[in-house]
C-alpha cells in the first residue's frame, strides 16, 4: 500500500503536469488568435466609428469600448511571448507594471462603458423628455473621458504589486512576494467588487426598468440594437466570471496543495477566456447591426477600388477618351476632356470637322484654323 500511495503521488503530479504543459499551448494559440482577431476587428470599429458613421451617443460608447480592446490585444503580444518561454519575462520591469496596467483598464474601462450604456438606455426610456435634450455627443465624450480616468485610478494598485522576480533561474513578472494575504484579499475584492458586481447589479436593474417601462407603454420593440447591447453585456460577465471565480477560489485555498495544483492548470483557460472577449464586439457588432455592416462592407470596397484601381485607372479613361467618336453630346463633356478632343480633331478630315457645330466659340475658333491649314496643304 505504502509502494501504491508512492506511486500514485508520483503519477498525479505528472498527469498534472502534462495537462498544464497541453493547456499553455492551447492558451497560446488563443492568444495568436485574439490578437490578430482583435487588433484588425477593432481597428476596423474605431475607423467605422470615428470617420464613416454619424456621431452619436451610441458610437461614442462602443468607440471607446473599441478603443480599450485595441490597447489590450496590441499589448497582448507581449503575454503571448512570455507563455511561449514558460511564463519567462524579458522585457523589464517598466513593461511588466505597463502590461498589467493596461489588462486592468481593459477590464474595467470595458464594464464601466458597458455601465454607461445601460443606463443611458434606461434614462431614455424613462426620461424621454430630459434624453431628448440633456443627451448629448459631447457629454457622452466628457463621461467617456472620466471613465477612463477612473479605469486608470482602480488599476493603478495592482500594476505597483507588480515586480519581474528571479526564481530557479526564471525571470517572472508576478505580485512581489513580500506581499501579505491581506493584501491579497484586498485587491481581489476591490476587483471583484468594482469590476464586477456593482456594475453588474447597476446592469441588471437597469435593463429590468427598460423591461417594466416598455411594457407599460405596450411597445416593446425588438429593435437589434437592443440585442447588440445585450450580447455585449452577456459575452462580457460569461467571459469574465470563471476567471473572478477562480481567483476567490485560489484565495480562500491558499493553504491546499491539491486545490492549488487544480488552480495552475485550469488557470490559463479561465484567463484565455476572459482575454477572447476583447475580440468578440467587432464579431458582435458585424453580425447583429446593419448599420455597421453597411458602413464596413463601404469602407472595405473603397480600400480595395483604390488598391487595385488607381495606378491604371488614368491609363483606362484616356484610352475611353482616345476612342471616343465625336458626337453633338460631346459639348456638354468637362473642360478638362475637351484639349484631349480638340487634339484629336487636328487629325481628323474636313467632313468630320463640319459635324461639330454646336461646340462653343474657343471651340469653333480652333476648328476655322484647322480648315484653312487642311485646305492651304489640298
Amino acid at each position: 500500500m505504502a509502494n501504491g500511495n508512492g506511486n500514485s503521488s508520483v503519477s498525479h503530479p505528472t498527469g498534472l503536469e502534462m495537462a498544464a504543459k497541453h493547456i499553455q499551448t492551447f492558451s497560446l494559440v488563443v492568444y495568436c488568435v485574439i490578437i490578430v482577431v482583435g487588433t484588425v476587428g477593432n481597428g476596423l470599429v474605431i475607423y467605422v466609428t470615428s470617420f464613416k458613421m454619424k456621431k452619436t451617443v451610441n458610437s461614442v460608447w462602443f468607440l471607446n469600448l473599441a478603443l480599450a480592446d485595441f490597447l489590450f490585444t496590441a499589448f497582448l503580444v507581449f503575454t503571448a511571448v512570455s507563455l511561449s518561454q514558460k511564463y519567462h519575462w524579458t522585457f523589464g520591469q517598466f513593461m511588466c507594471k505597463l502590461n498589467n496596467f493596461v489588462s486592468l483598464v481593459n477590464m474595467f474601462a470595458s464594464i464601466f462603458f458597458l455601465t454607461s450604456i445601460s443606463l443611458d438606455r434606461c434614462l431614455s426610456i424613462w426620461v424621454v423628455v430630459w434624453a431628448q435634450n440633456k443627451r448629448t455627443v459631447g457629454k457622452a465624450q466628457v463621461i467617456s473621458a472620466l471613465i477612463w480616468l477612473a479605469a486608470g485610478i482602480c488599476s493603478t494598485p495592482y500594476a505597483y504589486f507588480r515586480a519581474v522576480e528571479v526564481s530557479q533561474n526564471q525571470t517572472y513578472c508576478k505580485y512581489t512576494s513580500t506581499m501579505t494575504k491581506n493584501k491579497h484579499w484586498t485587491l481581489f475584492i476591490f476587483r471583484f467588487v468594482m469590476g464586477f458586481l456593482i456594475p453588474f447589479l447597476a446592469i441588471f436593474f437597469s435593463y429590468v426598468a427598460i423591461g417594466i417601462r416598455a411594457r407599460r407603454l405596450q411597445r416593446m420593440r425588438k429593435q437589434r440594437r437592443h440585442r447588440i447591447i445585450f450580447a455585449i453585456i452577456f459575452a462580457f460577465f460569461t467571459c469574465w466570471l470563471p476567471f473572478h471565480v477562480l481567483s476567490f477560489i485560489q484565495l480562500k485555498f491558499f493553504d491546499y496543495s491539491d486545490v492549488q495544483n487544480i488552480v495552475q492548470v485550469i488557470g490559463p483557460l479561465t484567463v484565455s477566456l476572459a482575454f477572447t472577449n476583447s475580440c468578440l464586439n467587432p464579431i458582435l457588432y458585424v453580425f447583429m447591426c446593419d448599420e455597421f455592416q453597411k458602413k464596413l462592407k463601404q469602407s472595405i470596397w473603397l480600400v480595395l477600388e483604390n488598391a487595385l484601381a488607381e495606378d491604371h485607372i488614368s491609363f483606362v479613361t484616356l484610352s475611353r477618351s482616345m476612342s471616343r467618336i465625336p458626337r453633338k453630346s460631346d459639348s456638354t463633356a468637362p473642360a478638362e476632356g475637351k484639349e484631349t478632343e480638340t487634339s484629336i480633331i487636328l487629325t481628323k478630315p474636313k467632313k468630320e470637322i463640319s459635324t461639330k457645330k454646336s461646340m462653343n466659340t474657343e471651340e469653333n475658333s480652333h476648328k476655322l484654323i484647322e480648315m484653312a491649314d487642311f485646305n492651304k496643304v489640298h
